[in-house]
């Protein structure tokens, strides 16, 4: 207790965590984006999109166009894709229920957890457009009124994981959390091991370059992690039978890109810290928590305040199960992923120069 800093620790600590973490844990589903194409245009089309929306789980995001529907049907970068048939309107206010308003729902299945909320959720704006429609129209007979409360009708199907298999939508995102914890504690440790016991002073003393350290460095682990890749890949195909739908290059060049950028990270704590003890706490720090917190891996990125939505961008973990997950069960293409791509590129690109200025070619710290 003499010590200040220990006390600090342990009485604000916990206080600073629980209002973290009571921020950014939220496991409701609100806003959701979903793209929506009404083909029908009438009034009753209409006020059935504007319940839906003031319903507060869902974003819409209207579609121009059939070309710009059968793209949002390919692409998983939303929650789901509504269309409404035409005759909607005609059908609802007529309240017959051998032929109700036809409608039909694909929800993104790649992330189970949401499908299922979001399935419920419709459900519930459904049955209250319809009681809305019977309300507002009191000319209508009770026989057709009790129609209309009943007259709407949403075939739903799930894209990209139709049995909404929790495997499918797990497996493909712990290459996020294994393969980038264990590339950055690789590193961190066993160099900081390497100035621990002296034998970076003989590194040192050669004529070799700091880049060219880093690189010596980097490769052999770099080797390693990727052969990791590859059992984790096939062990997920020939195990857990995961589907694979997207193109294996361009996954395996994303593999590489992520890796590099964690092995540079751990590289860099290794320098800066150079004892095994602080390396292994700030590998944890960096590699383990943002994994499981601010990648998605857990709790959905879009119930965060906006200030933790903009703050997950710095992470790679966050755009490599985003890359991960399409690739594996959609087949996304680098055009729709290029966003992630240049996040973890740029990351990578950054570890690696700060890791190079960092290494300092003398041998007092």
């Amino acid at each position: 207790m003499r010590d200040p800093f220990t006390l600090a620790v342990a009485l604000i600590l916990p206080l600073i965590f629980v209002y973290l973490f009571g921020f950014i844990i939220d496991l409701d589903y609100k806003h959701m984006p979903l793209k929506v194409r009404d083909n029908d245009q009438t009034p009753v089309s209409r006020r059935f999109l504007q319940e839906i929306s003031s319903s507060g789980y869902f974003y819409l995001l209207p579609l121009h166009g059939q070309l710009e529907a059968e793209d949002a049907v390919n692409k998983n970068d939303s929650a789901g894709v509504l269309f409404i048939k035409k005759g909607f309107g005609r059908d609802v206010s007529r309240g017959d229920l051998s032929n109700p308003g036809q409608a039909q729902l694909l929800i993104d299945g790649s992330d189970n957890t949401r499908a299922s909320i979001m399935l419920n959720y419709m459900g519930g704006a459904v049955q209250k457009s319809n009681r809305v429609f019977a309300k507002a129209n009191k000319e209508a007979s009770p026989e057709v009124a009790e129609g209309m409360a009943l007259s709407g009708n949403i075939r739903t199907r799930f894209l990209f994981n139709p049995e909404l298999n929790s495997r499918w939508f797990i497996v493909p995102a712990l290459n996020t959390v294994i393969i980038g914890f264990l590339s950055i504690v690789l590193t961190a440790l066993t160099v900081a091991k390497e100035w621990e016991n002296g034998s970076m002073e003989l590194l040192l003393s050669t004529p070799v370059r700091p880049a060219e350290i880093v690189l010596g460095k980097l490769t052999p682990y770099f080797l390693l992690t990727f052969f990791d890749i590859l059992l984790v890949f096939v062990l997920a195909i020939l195990a857990f039978k995961i589907p694979f739908a997207g193109s294996f290059v361009l996954y395996m060049f994303a593999c590489a890109v992520y890796i590099t950028g964690a092995l540079a990270l751990g590289l860099l704590i290794s320098v800066a810290t150079r004892a095994q003890q602080s390396a292994i706490q700030f590998a944890f720090a960096v590699g383990l928590l943002p994994s499981f917190i601010f990648s998605g891996f857990i709790f959905p990125i879009e119930n965060m305040p906006v200030f933790f939505r903009y703050f997950t961008v710095i992470f790679p973990q966050r755009w490599f199960l985003q890359i991960s997950r399409s690739l594996f069960l959609s087949d996304a293409g680098f055009g729709a992923l290029g966003m992630a791509f240049s996040c973890i590129m740029i990351f990578a690109v950054v570890m690696i120069i700060l890791a190079v200025l960092k290494f300092k070619t003398d041998v007092e710290p």
